[in-house]
C-alpha cells in the first residue's frame, strides 16, 4: 500500500538500502573492524622473526604504516639474527623512507644481529633488553666444497665456460687464489656498505663503526655505550616511547601488520626453490648474519 500511495519516496528507501548495505559489505571485505570507529590513532608493529630470507613483508607492512593517517608512529620489532644482503638492505631503505613520515622505532628482543640490526639502523631510535644480542657487524659468504667426495667415488665434473670466473665456488673444486681473492674484495665491498650505513643511520664516526665492524657481538647494555643503541627496555617500553614520539598520550594502543599471504602453494614454491638453491646450486651466499662458532 505505502509504495503505491509513495513511489518515489519507496524507491528512495530502497535504493537508501541497498546502499547501506553494500557499503557494509564492501567494509567487511577490505578488513575494516568496528573498533576502528572508537580506537584513536596508535602506534603500528613491524615484526622481523628468524633469518631474514625475504624482505616482501617488512616492506609492504612499512609502507602501509608510513601512509595510514591512524598510525602515528611505527615500532620495528626485530628478533633476528640477520640474513640475506639484499633482503636486509631494503628493509634498511623502507625505514629510512619511513622515518621521513613519521617516527620509527625499534625494539629488539633476544637477539637482533648482522641483517637484524642492519635493518632499523636509521630508525629514529633503537631500545634494546640489557641482555639482547646484537652487533656482529659484518658480512661472511658460505658454500660447500665437496671435490674430496667426488674424488672417492670416481665422479668427475664437467664444465665448459666462456670466462675463467663463471663457475668460481664451484663445490666440485678447490677456489683458485685468484678466485678467491676476488671473493674477498666483494665481501669486502659489502662489508664496507654495512659499515656506511650504520655510521649514517646511527650518526657515528665511520672509522668508530668500523672498529666495532669485526663481527662482535654485544650485550643490549654494552652496545648502549657504544652508542649502538639508545635506550634499554622491553617492548612496552619501547611502544611507549614510538606513542611518545608520534604525539600521543596516556596508554598507547598499538596493532601489528596483517597482510595476506601470497597463497599455500606460491609460499611452498618459494620455499621450495630457495632451499633447492642452496642444495643443488650451492651458490655462494653473501650474508649479513651471526654465525655461532664461525
Amino acid at each position: 500500500m505505502f509504495s503505491r500511495r509513495h513511489p518515489f519516496l519507496f524507491f528512495f528507501l530502497v535504493s537508501l538500502g541497498m546502499v547501506c548495505a553494500t557499503s557494509v559489505v564492501l567494509f567487511l571485505l577490505s578488513g575494516w573492524k568496528a573498533g576502528d570507529f572508537w580506537r584513536g590513532k596508535r602506534v603500528g608493529i613491524v615484526e622481523i622473526v628468524g633469518v631474514i630470507e625475504d624482505s616482501w613483508f617488512p616492506v609492504q607492512a612499512l609502507q602501509s604504516f608510513a601512509q595510514d593517517d591512524r598510525i602515528a608512529a611505527i615500532l620495528l620489532r626485530v628478533d633476528s639474527p640477520g640474513g640475506g644482503v639484499a633482503p636486509s638492505q631494503e628493509i634498511f631503505r623502507e625505514v629510512e623512507k619511513a622515518v621521513e613520515i613519521k617516527p620509527v622505532v625499534v625494539s629488539m628482543g633476544s637477539m637482533a644481529t648482522s641483517g637484524g640490526y642492519y635493518a632499523g639502523a636509521c630508525a629514529d631510535g633503537i631500545m634494546a633488553n640489557p641482555g639482547t644480542i646484537t652487533g656482529s657487524i659484518g658480512a661472511i659468504i658460505e658454500y660447500f666444497n665437496y671435490s674430496e667426495l667426488l674424488d672417492k667415488v670416481g665422479l668427475y665434473p664437467v664444465v665448459i665456460k666462456s670466462g675463467k670466473f663463471k663457475d668460481m665456488a664451484n663445490p666440485t673444486r678447490k677456489l683458485t687464489s685468484e678466485e678467491e681473492a676476488l671473493l674477498q674484495k666483494n665481501l669486502e665491498s659489502i662489508h664496507e656498505q654495512f659499515v656506511e650505513d650504520v655510521a649514517w643511520g646511527r650518526n657515528l664516526d665511520p672509522e668508530a663503526v668500523r672498529a666495532l665492524a669485526n663481527g662482535q657481538i654485544f650485550t643490549g647494555k654494552e652496545a648502549l655505550d657504544l652508542g649502538l643503541v639508545d635506550s634499554l627496555g622491553n617492548l612496552r617500553d619501547a611502544i611507549d616511547w614510538a606513542g611518545e614520539l608520534g604525539g600521543l598520550s596516556g596508554e598507547i594502543d598499538y596493532e601489528y601488520a596483517e597482510f595476506e599471504e601470497r597463497g599455500f602453494w606460491t609460499s611452498l614454491l618459494d620455499y621450495t626453490a630457495s632451499k633447492l638453491s642452496k642444495v643443488v646450486v650451492n651458490h655462494p651466499r653473501f650474508s649479513y648474519l651471526y654465525r655461532p662458532g664461525q
